[in-house]
């Protein structure tokens, strides 16, 4: 497995999914709506969820009565999200880092630490450039990303969780710009390592990379409840901003 690579294989393999099989929904369906009631779009908006994974989220937004198109690199992922479409909800493969040929969007959402992937900070910008190309004229950007404060300063080294007969270890390490997750265990006689890399990026690099593309920083919140961020306490770094 390539190192510039590790999100296209692990994230489309069905150990991943197990991994994180037990997510919170209901909490993930809170937040959602809260940043519906917070944004007062208008209904019919338009909406992209990007990087949607299984669309949990993309399910939220459409139900409210927003057109929703949910985009995950992951076939696997957008395999299974394709079961909930309907009239103003649809699932494709994409990546996020490059623009949706003839779509426009009044808002579009990344959530659930979905930024950062990527080598180089060049990467980060041609995603907000991509993003900033498909929105609309004061369109907004919402992007929920971890406290890399908090997360580095209460990093657990190492856990083991037990999902489905398979014993998951993992390995936490940080050094000046990641945080790295290495993901190691046994089934069916086969042994598997994988790992996550997330750029370790805080308020500050979020705010000049916005201005580089284009954006302006409206708002700043801490948690799902939208309730003020602090970086040494706050669990989230929610920030929601508008095209410039």
């Amino acid at each position: 497995m390539e190192d510039v690579q590790w999100f296209e294989s692990w994230f489309d393999t069905a150990y991943y999914h197990i991994l994180y099989k037990n997510r919170d929904d209901q909490e993930a369906k809170r937040f959602v709506e809260n940043l519906i009631s917070f944004l007062q779009l208008p209904q019919n908006s338009s909406v992209l969820d990007l990087a949607c994974g299984k669309g949990r989220h993309s399910i939220t937004l459409a139900a409210h009565g927003f057109n929703v198109l949910g985009v995950d690199l992951s076939e696997q992922s957008i395999t299974a999200a394709k079961q909930f479409e309907k009239e103003n909800l649809h699932f494709a493969t994409h990546d996020m880092r490059e623009v949706i040929a003839n779509k426009k969007f009044d808002a579009v959402f990344n959530l659930f630490t979905s930024f950062g992937y990527f080598d180089t900070e060049d990467d980060n910008l041609k995603m907000l450039q991509s993003i900033h190309q498909m929105l609309h004229e004061k369109g907004i950007l919402v992007i929920d990303f971890m406290n890399a404060t908090k997360e580095l300063a209460h990093l657990v080294p190492f856990e083991t969780k037990e999902i489905d007969t398979i014993a998951f270890q993992i390995t936490k390490k940080a050094d000046n710009q990641h945080i790295y997750k290495y993901i190691e265990f046994e089934d069916k006689g086969k042994n598997h390592r994988y790992m996550e890399r997330v750029q370790a990026l805080q308020l500050e690099d979020f705010k000049k990379l916005f201005d580089l593309a284009g954006f302006d920083l409206l708002h700043t919140f801490g948690n799902f409840d939208l309730e003020k961020f602090d970086a040494p306490t706050s669990n989230r770094l929610i920030l929601i901003v508008q095209k410039r």
